[in-house]
């Protein structure tokens, strides 16, 4: 007759996770396949744009003639940051500065020819992305996933 010891089951380091710990996980998950193919896109072209990048120059898309001041308030950025990030914007030719008529000091930031053609690019990869995140799902479905995920939202603001 032989002896067998039971398998011992290592619960230290597995640890697992709730339904609540997976929807976050989840959230991420999706967030981050998203900016990776929107800009996997654009890494073999002329622009290798970051995130933060296409954001600024979202931000000037929306706004233009808008300062630096205007951008930091938007996004609570730091300043500093938001400068280098403006700085390469306009060493690489996407963006654009006239000086304040009303305060020399300050700068209206607008995008350049070249601004808007990534811009555009820029558009077109999200909608497309967001045509292949939801292929398949209903009106009603998109419509309920979007109201779950205000209500996550709505929660986390709180």
């Amino acid at each position: 007759m032989s002896f067998m010891m039971p398998k011992q089951i290592d619960i230290v380091n597995h640890k697992a996770a709730t339904l609540d710990e997976d929807v976050l996980e989840c959230i991420h998950a999706v967030m981050h396949l998203q900016r990776s193919q929107k800009f996997r896109a654009l890494r073999d072209g002329p622009h290798d744009i970051t995130h933060m990048e296409s954001k600024v120059l979202g931000f000037f898309n929306r706004r233009p003639g808008a300062t630096q001041s205007d951008l930091a308030q938007h996004s609570g950025r730091d300043k500093a940051q938001l400068a280098r990030l403006i700085k390469g914007l306009r060493d690489r030719g996407l963006l654009t500065a006239v000086a304040d008529e009303a305060d020399r000091r300050n700068h209206c930031l607008s995008l350049t020819p070249e601004g808007m053609a990534l811009q555009r690019v820029l558009e077109l990869q999200s909608e497309r992305l967001s045509a292949n995140a939801v292929a398949g799902f209903s009106p009603n479905e998109i419509q309920a996933l979007l109201a779950l995920l205000r209500r996550v939202q709505r929660n986390l603001e709180t």
